[in-house]
């Protein structure tokens, strides 16, 4: 992996998933700078992890902020805290980032122009959009470079991200569709994971078995299309005997017009990424 130094600037769920995936990658943990809110957090980063964490509630320094320490001499730094505090943080900390350092963001619509627009000349972006499974080492994140990134800097981030899952490098302009489907889609699986449980618990389940059930369902199904490589509806087709329960069941599914559900949420979330994008 061609990084010497990283910071991390943000220990929420996601910024903590990618440290943890990067060390267990065997990246080096002293050659990782963390910002976090919490001197607490910090602590733990630094007892747990071996990195060198700064903490925003305990600095002291009129002169550099825990932000400011963490970029000092990374050459990637990883801007992972929540979309409206981006742009403020790059500003804060452009001044002391090394030449050439690249910049990823991981913030939902935060474009690479606002991000460049807010770096001195010479720093490159690039911006990242994982999903939650990156706590577990099984993300799947876009990645779209900004218009002066290269393709070293486009090859780092890329490395990166496939510590916790797997990559697709895609255009920007296709980054808030992408969010619709693979960011929001561990949401859209919880929720018929949810729906499931609550039919078999109807029938009679208890909620143990109705978990182990629905659980066990969808992890299977899910590693049957990995392992086969099959198309879904391949696969689907060889479970829905003619004229049987599960042929009955996919026929109500298409009376209830579950595509078209699909495409109107969609939607819906691609209609609200771009109101956050213009500010509103």
């Amino acid at each position: 992996m061609d990084i010497k130094r990283i910071a991390i600037l943000g220990s929420g769920s996601m910024g903590t998933a990618i440290l943890s995936g990067l060390l267990a990658s065997g990246f080096d943990s002293a050659a990782v700078t963390v910002s976090t809110k919490s001197k607490a957090s910090a602590d733990k980063l630094a007892d747990q992890l071996g990195v060198l964490a700064y903490s925003l509630e305990a600095d002291s320094d009129a002169n550099a902020s825990a932000n400011i320490k963490a970029v000092r001499g990374a050459d990637v730094v990883l801007v992972a805290v929540k979309p409206g505090y981006v742009v403020e943080t790059l500003r804060e900390v452009s001044a002391d980032l090394v030449g050439g350092a690249l910049v990823i963001s991981v913030a939902a619509g935060i474009t690479t122009k606002s991000m460049q627009d807010a770096l001195p000349h010479g720093v490159r972006v690039v911006r990242a959009m994982p999903n939650t499974p990156a706590i577990v080492g099984r993300a799947v994140t876009g990645i779209a470079p900004g218009a002066e990134a290269t393709e070293a800097d486009l090859n780092r981030a890329i490395d990166l991200f496939e510590t916790v899952g797997s990559v697709a490098v895609i255009d920007e302009s296709q980054i808030d569709a992408l969010s619709t489907i693979s960011g929001s889609g561990p949401a859209y699986v919880f929720y018929f994971m949810e729906q499931l449980t609550a039919a078999a618990i109807h029938h009679g389940f208890t909620h143990e078995q109705a978990d182990l059930l629905v659980q066990q369902t969808f992890l299977g199904a899910a590693e049957l299309v990995l392992a086969t490589g099959a198309e879904p509806a391949q696969l689907r087709r060889q479970v829905t005997s003619p004229n049987g329960t599960t042929e009955r069941a996919i026929a109500t599914f298409d009376e209830a017009k579950l595509r078209d559900v699909f495409i109107a949420a969609t939607e819906a979330a691609l209609a609200r990424a771009r109101e956050i994008a213009a500010g509103a």
